[in-house]
Formats: structure tokens, sequence, C-alpha cells
């Protein structure tokens, strides 16, 4: 198992299908920001939100040399139906063998409907564009998540 990266330490580069690119990797985005969010599932409520929150203010994202990328465990044709659905101008990734999740610890014991189920803890981490993890977001909460993390990138883009 691989160890979860701490803030302040490199992520390792990673490859992953993607929406936008048959194989998007960390070291593609080198120069720039990346928030890359982790949701449950795609047509979810809260999943949802938070995608259109990302979209609402992705402009502002860009203007801060920060690309956004969410992913989850759904399949491409799925993420390709809810980014369309969404007019999300930033790409999905699916990670349906857990591997880009476990690289972040994102899979954790979740309570449903009174039943233990294995599944994504809502988190978003915010890379920089060397490489190295400066802010996580564990357990969000998607309401005002968005504007946090919009934030910590203003903060860390203009100390740079």
């Amino acid at each position: 198992m691989t160890e979860v990266p701490a803030i302040d330490q490199p992520v390792p580069d990673f490859s992953a299908l993607s929406t936008d690119h048959a194989n998007l990797t960390l070291s593609d985005l080198a120069g720039r920001f990346l928030v890359l969010y982790f949701y449950p599932r795609d047509n979810t409520p809260g999943c949802t939100q938070e995608g259109q929150d990302f979209r609402d203010h992705y402009a502002q994202f860009t203007e801060l040399n920060a690309e956004v990328i969410g992913v989850s465990r759904d399949k491409l044709k799925t993420h390709e139906n809810f980014k369309a659905k969404h007019d999300f101008p930033f790409p999905l990734i699916t990670d349906p063998e857990e591997s880009l999740c476990a690289v972040f610890g994102v899979m954790k014991q979740k309570n449903m409907y009174g039943k233990q189920v294995r599944g994504i803890e809502r988190s978003t981490f915010l890379i920089d564009p060397d490489g190295v993890l400066r802010r996580e977001w564990r357990k969000v909460k998607v309401p005002g998540h968005v504007q946090d993390v919009l934030a910590a990138l203003a903060e860390l883009s203009t100390g740079r």
C-alpha cells in the first residue's frame, strides 16, 4: 500500500483515464495548480451540486493558473453523460479499480441508511505547479467548499 501524500510533500505521478484524455497524468499538468476533488457518485444530489459549484467558479480557478479535475469510481460513459448534462468545463477521472483513490486514502467505511458501505469520502486536494500537495480537505461538506478552495488557491498563488 502506498503512503498517502502529506502536506508539503510531492504527490506521486499518476496516470488515469479521463473524459478529456486517453490518459491524464500529474506530469501533464506541471506548471499549473491542480484541484483534485474526489466525490462518491455521478448524478447524486451532493455530487451534482459540488460539480456545479466548481463549474460556476471555474473561470476564477483558471485565472489563478489552476485546473480542476473530479474523480469517482463511475464508468467513463457515466462520467461523459454527467459532464455533458451539467456542462462541466473540466475533466472527470474514472477510477473503478480505486488506484487513484488509494494514493489519496479516500476510500472509507461509511454508514448509509444504517448499513456499513465502503465508498469515497468526499475530499479535495490542492497540488502546486511543482507537484507538491499544499492543502487537503477531507469529509467535505459541499456548501461553501468551493469558495474555501478558491481562497486557499488565491493565497498560495499570490505567495509564489
